[in-house]
């Protein structure tokens, strides 16, 4: 009980990240942090169903599933390609407006149009 709570917390942190936040950089870190909170549920959750390695020898009854271990390390991947992305488009924003906080950046893009 004590893992999902934690979880939960890991996630509202990002997600009051991703709202509060005016830096891009920190909405990125919040996003890191929503992820890493999904992989970590499914990993908790997965295993629960047993308690030993999915190796096929006599007298094991039961086996962890590893098809959400699995699953998560793609989504571990994913996510550090998303997050690689959203730094380069951020870098991106910040050499052509030369700041990092999106109020600052929609009012120097409003200018220009």
């Amino acid at each position: 009980m004590i893992e999902r709570i934690l979880i939960l917390l890991l996630f509202l942190v990002g997600f009051s990240g991703i709202l509060a936040r005016k830096n891009i950089i920190k909405k990125i870190f919040g996003l890191t942090l929503i992820n890493s909170a999904a992989v970590l549920l499914f990993v908790v959750e997965g295993s629960r169903v047993g308690s030993q390695a999915p190796i096929m020898e006599q007298g094991i009854s039961q086996v962890v599933d590893p098809i959400p271990q699995a699953l998560m390390l793609t989504a571990i991947v994913i996510g550090v390609c998303v997050t690689a992305l959203a730094l380069a488009l951020a870098f991106r924003l910040y050499q052509a407006a030369g700041s990092f906080d999106i109020d600052e950046i929609r009012r120097r893009v409003h200018d220009e149009s």
